[in-house]
């Protein structure tokens, strides 16, 4: 018996497996897709992590870098030179100048003396000294207007000296007239600095001896366009110090009563002359006359007067200048401070803000 096979193309199975091809095929690529998006999310996030961190790091890394600087200065030589620096830029005013002294008290009189290009060493030592002798800083601060930062630099080391040995003096009367009462005052009530009110007076001393602040500017700081510069070609300190007035006098007009406008060449003080002024009223300037000149021209080396007359003044003055050399702008004569400030005091139109005070006597001259 025989056995007979027919054998039968599988058809059936090529289609079937042609007819799943295409999803099998959509499926993978579904899957990679998503492998894909899932890593490019795995990937940013990972970044925006260590973005993240980053920022954090450096945050506080700046945070703890102020105070890792300080203890790294440990040698007493780098020490010594940070205390120098920041003794030695001690301002004044609001970012500007340059505390030379500190005063015991707030003071309600102030000396302004320019120290012009041609004044020596000798004269601003002579004036300073003189000064401290005449006992008027007991009394009254004093602003030394440089004519350039290198004036304030080369002058700096000479009125340190001096003020160290006016020190000197004032710590020799401290100590023979210290009582044990006197020491528990003072050491209560810490020095004023220049500028500031003192609101703690209530343990003061009357016998305890004062002085005064000393304060270095210059005209750069005061007046930083030189104002006057495009008037004329140079400007001498005599007339672009009255450019420097209404800013500083402005700035610390509720802190004096009574100026002086000084030259600290021609001009030293044996006494106290803020006693010609103090009874009179806040705008009124006290103006003098010189020998050698003649008797309508005012002598511009030294004026008194209130700080209300002397901002004043020196507003007034700024524009005369202004105005006196556009007036002689095509004049070969220079134009001076005393024969524009005697114009001014003779002009009764510019001087209606201020209280003109002629004073009979005139001012002695040194010898």
């Amino acid at each position: 018996m025989g056995l007979f096979l027919v054998l039968f193309p599988d058809h059936n199975n090529n289609d079937s497996s042609s007819s799943y091809s295409p999803a099998k095929t959509t499926f993978r690529s579904k899957l990679s897709s998503r492998l894909l998006l899932s890593k490019a999310e795995s990937t940013i996030s990972s970044c925006i992590i260590l973005l993240f961190l980053t920022l954090f790091l450096f945050t506080l890394s700046t945070f703890e870098e102020p105070s890792s600087r300080f203890p790294a200065i440990s040698s007493p030589h780098r020490r010594f030179l940070l205390n120098r620096n920041i003794i030695s830029r001690r301002f004044a005013l609001q970012g500007m100048g340059t505390l030379f002294l500190r005063g015991t008290k707030s003071m309600h009189d102030l000396i302004i003396a320019h120290i012009a290009s041609v004044t020596t060493e000798n004269d601003l030592r002579l004036f300073i000294r003189l000064l401290h002798r005449s006992g008027v800083t007991s009394k009254s601060d004093v602003v030394l207007l440089f004519n350039s930062p290198s004036s304030t630099t080369r002058f700096t080391e000479l009125i340190e000296q001096e003020n160290n040995s006016f020190l000197k003096l004032v710590h020799v009367h401290r100590n023979d007239s210290m009582t044990s009462s006197s020491s528990s005052s003072s050491s209560s009530s810490e020095p004023v600095i220049w500028g500031k009110k003192s609101r703690h007076r209530a343990n003061y001393n009357s016998n305890e001896l004062t002085h005064g602040s000393i304060v270095g500017f210059d005209v750069t700081e005061l007046d930083p366009e030189n104002s006057l510069s495009g008037f004329m070609d140079q400007v001498p300190l005599s007339l672009r110090r009255w450019a420097c007035y209404p800013m500083l006098l402005g700035r610390v007009r509720r802190s004096f009563k009574h100026v002086i406008l000084v030259d600290a060449k021609t001009s030293f003080f044996i006494g106290d002359p803020f006693t010609r002024i103090r009874n009179r009223s806040p705008d009124s300037v006290l103006f003098f006359f010189s020998k050698h000149k003649n008797a309508s021209e005012v002598n511009p080396e030294i004026l008194i007067g209130g700080a209300k007359g002397i901002r004043r003044l020196s507003s007034s003055m700024h524009t005369e200048i202004v105005r006196a050399t556009m007036m002689k702008k095509n004049s070969v004569t220079e134009v001076t401070e005393s024969v524009v400030l005697s114009q001014l005091v003779g002009n009764v139109h510019m001087t209606k803000n201020f209280q003109v005070v002629l004073s009979e006597s005139v001012v002695p001259e040194a010898n």
